[in-house]
């Protein structure tokens, strides 16, 4: 009985139309989607939209091209087949596809639904060069388990992202919802579906749901209510497995924030892949306004799966300050398929992945040596972009292809930007504020619902601070020159100095030497950009060099992995011969491996530094 309520629910909203349907205009009721999960057939997922009746001859719908968070084009409507828009006869209607994602009907005023099948993204990342980010990604795997990042299955129609939807979906048996999305209970003797509600397309795409074999913890963190859901496929991992380390790092990362509170629940989304060719591939998170999906082998041992967990979600929780409290209009109405992009990602990436490191210094999770290390490389990383490129078009630009290979640098100086910002606050405030009291003004000024003007923030940061604050933007941020952080790593009583430390042959602790260039059928090449350890100086190997051959052994992905085990046996008299592919000429160069060495930066606190400064720097790093 109950699965037949359901049924007859479905069927009524599926099927209505006509004489007996009342035609109620799109902006007036919320636009209905209805997701089957039961039914799936080839992998494929269908989708129906009803959005009431239209007044315009023509109307287009679509699907997202590019999602906030992801700052590519993606064109999630390639994995759409079998699109069909009916009048309220029943009857297919004329309909042109105008691009990959973008789909016109005629004679809207008789369209009722569209409909069309959707395909998973995780099966094809092994076969497409641009494989969309797993996280951004969607699953369809029958009665197990279903990735629903919604911009991959809901689509909307030009004109009207602004109005409510109602999300119905007919789900397994056994299969539970995780999600931050409202959902409403219609009649609890109603089983085998689950209808949610959104106030506008941006809350469907800011909350992804995911659906499988229920396995959650949840705990509070201060007024937050966190839920931790995990899949493992294989049983590897349970939440109860992860939930004391995530219970220990939010509480104090809402310690740090202190009254910042801009959601009553936070969702974990973590899918934990099995690397199998039709298994997702692109490991990390993506950040939700109050929720974020992971993606993480699920081979990982527990102590690199946790310290994973640690990293990935400090930075995505930090997320609840910027965008979700402070963001601007391009942010807020998002253009998903012509996005204009906001100039502040200094802000949204680089200062949730500096709030990300200095809370565990600040909370005690790791000390002032650990965290100064973390800032140094991230020193040292951001060489490998064009560090005299202006931040603010890098940002603005960022889906274009100059700017796009340095957007990565949104974790490295955008986060430097942040650290040298908090540090030119705390000197002219004597340690009083700082940019987490700078965001909680911003926060209070804002806020989830009212967002700023994209070109005014900074000259709203600097009359909210100081006039050096302008000059630091002016000159660093907006205009192209490259920051010297021993000037304001002196202010805090630090400087930078050399130092030389023991190193791997080809790692330096986990950071590769050499890499693996896809594009040429997977060579083996010595990384640029970086400093090479004497192992390789010492036998006159250079950044971009092919490795061809070691010890006669011709190297691949495949044999270069048991040479760098191999390595750890080596002796400072062992001879190794090296074949290399340096700009079309093949060389080979042969000697003893030696003692490897790498001459480091570090960040070190200065013998001289007076009280005063001292204070200032414990202000800076302990609030």
């Amino acid at each position: 009985m109950k699965r037949v309520l359901l049924y007859v629910l479905a069927i009524a909203f599926l099927y209505g139309c006509g004489a007996g349907k009342n035609l109620i205009s799109i902006d007036k009721a919320p636009v209905q989607v209805f997701i089957d999960l039961v039914n799936v057939t080839n992998d494929q997922v269908k989708v129906i939209v009803d959005p009431g009746a239209f007044t315009v001859d023509r109307i287009s719908f679509r699907i997202p091209k590019t999602v906030p968070g992801t700052y590519s084009s993606d064109d999630y409507g390639q994995y759409i087949e079998g699109f069909v828009a009916y009048d309220y006869a029943g009857d297919p209607m004329e309909v042109s596809k105008l691009d990959v994602n973008t789909w016109n009907v005629s004679n809207a005023t008789k369209l009722d639904k569209v409909s069309y099948l959707v395909n998973d993204t995780f099966d094809t990342e092994n076969e497409v060069e641009d494989a969309v980010f797993s996280p951004a990604g969607t699953n369809i795997a029958k009665d197990s388990n279903f990735m629903l990042n919604l911009h991959g299955f809901v689509g909307y129609f030009e004109g009207y992202k602004e109005i409510p939807y109602r999300l119905i979906i007919e789900k397994p048996d056994g299969l539970e919802a995780a999600t931050s999305l409202n959902q409403i209970v219609l009649d609890t003797n109603i089983e085998g579906g689950d209808v949610f509600m959104a106030n506008r397309y941006f809350e469907i795409i800011d909350n992804p749901i995911f659906y499988t074999k229920p396995d959650k913890e949840t705990f509070k963190v201060g007024g937050i209510e966190v839920t931790l859901s995990v899949f493992s496929s294989n049983g590897a991992y349970r939440a109860s497995d992860l939930r004391e380390r995530m219970e220990r790092m939010m509480s104090a990362q809402k310690a740090f924030l202190g009254d910042i509170d801009a959601t009553e629940k936070y969702n974990i989304l973590l899918y934990l892949s099995t690397m199998e060719d039709t298994d997702a591939m692109g490991f990390g998170a993506l950040e939700h306004h109050t929720s974020t999906v992971v993606i993480l082998p699920e081979a990982m041992p527990k102590d690199r799966l946790e310290q994973a967990m640690v990293d990935v979600v400090s930075h995505e929780f930090f997320h609840i300050v910027t965008p979700l409290s402070v963001h601007s209009n391009e942010i807020h109405y998002f253009d998903y398929n012509d996005p204009k992009m906001s100039q502040h990602l200094w802000m949204y990436e680089g200062t949730t992945e500096y709030f990300a490191n200095l809370f565990q210094v600040h909370e005690g999770l790791i000390d002032e040596v650990e965290f100064y290390e973390r800032m140094r490389n991230k020193m040292s990383n951001a060489k490998g972009y064009d560090d005299s490129m202006s931040f603010t078009a890098m940002s603005k630009n960022i889906l274009e292809d100059l700017y796009e290979s340095n957007y990565a640098n949104v974790y490295e100086k955008g986060a430097l930007i942040n650290m040298v910002l908090d540090i030119i606050i705390r000197e002219k405030s004597n340690g009083e504020k700082g940019v987490l009291w700078l965001m909680k003004e911003l926060s209070s000024k804002y806020g989830v619902d009212a967002p700023f003007q994209d070109d005014q923030l900074i000259d709203e940061i600097v009359a909210l601070t100081y006039p050096e604050v302008g000059d630091f933007f002016n000159e660093h941020v907006i205009g192209n020159t490259p920051i010297d952080y021993n000037i304001y790593l002196e202010k805090m009583g630090l400087a930078i100095n050399k130092v030389e430390e023991q190193s791997g042959y080809f790692l330096q602790g986990e950071i590769p030497y050499i890499d693996v260039d896809q594009s040429n059928n997977d060579a083996i090449f010595v990384r640029k950009g970086i400093d090479l350890n004497s192992f390789f100086t010492s036998l006159g190997v250079q950044g971009g060099d092919i490795i061809k051959s070691i010890n006669g052994t011709a190297i691949t992905l495949e044999t270069i992995r048991p040479i760098i085990g191999q390595s750890f046996g080596w002796t400072p008299d062992t001879i190794i011969t090296m074949e290399l592919e340096r700009e079309g000429e093949v060389i080979t160069v042969e000697g003893a491996v030696g003692t490897s060495t790498i001459v480091v930066s570090k960040i070190t606190p200065m013998e001289n530094a007076s009280n005063q400064v001292k204070e200032l720097r414990n202000a800076w790093l302990k609030g």
